[in-house]
């Protein structure tokens, strides 16, 4: 039997009682994005999230990196629009959500920035910033391509970006984005069986 070491973890499970009301993703993963972000708490660089939903995992990860910037980004309207050639989501999935509730569940954690619209247009200030971690949980092709070329040339040697969405087969598009972004690059996708994968910037 594998032992459950997110069971045993009391500030993991703190946390986790704080948010899960607030995300779909599930306990394991986010004990994942917990330890990654663990991980990289004494490296340079700001953090972000593509994918934002109601702020369940951007809480996380706020209170994990409470020196560092948390920036976050999303519709919070909803999906965008999708290609069908390539997605299962449609327009306006998850759009149960709004920038103003999403900033009343985090009114505690005051590392966070909110930038609402279309990735990456909304981080068109943030040409020069370098990043440490990267959580991308956007479902969709060309979402997920879009945060590969906007934060790979960003990272700073050591840097983690997590894709939740990799091994869904809900999100194939999100996978594709990945695969084809990654082939040509030194970095190794590395999947979990929590259905996410990672790479570390070399």
């Amino acid at each position: 039997m594998v032992l459950n070491k997110s069971d045993e973890d009391l500030e993991f499970n703190k946390i986790q009682n704080e948010i899960r009301s607030k995300t779909i993703v599930d306990k394991i993963r986010c004990y994942m994005l917990y330890q990654f972000a663990k991980q990289i708490e004494d490296l340079d660089g700001e953090v972000a999230e593509v994918g934002v939903y109601k702020g369940g995992t951007a809480k996380l990860i706020s209170k994990v990196l409470t020196k560092k910037q948390i920036y976050l980004f999303d519709t919070f309207e909803g999906m965008p629009e999708v290609d069908e050639s390539k997605d299962k989501h449609k327009l306006g999935d998850f759009n149960d959500t709004t920038l103003e509730n999403t900033k009343e569940f985090l009114r505690d954690c005051n590392n966070v920035n909110f930038y609402k619209g279309l990735f990456p247009t909304t981080a068109k200030h943030m040409q020069d910033k370098k990043f440490c971690f990267v959580h991308v949980d956007a479902d969709i092709y060309k979402s997920v391509l879009d945060c590969c070329v906007f934060f790979y040339d960003k990272l700073v040697i050591g840097a983690i970006v997590v894709f939740d969405d990799y091994g869904f087969p809900t999100c194939p598009g999100a996978k594709r984005a990945v695969d084809e972004f990654f082939e040509n690059k030194k970095e190794q996708i590395i999947y979990l069986q929590t259905g996410q994968c990672f790479i570390i910037k070399l």
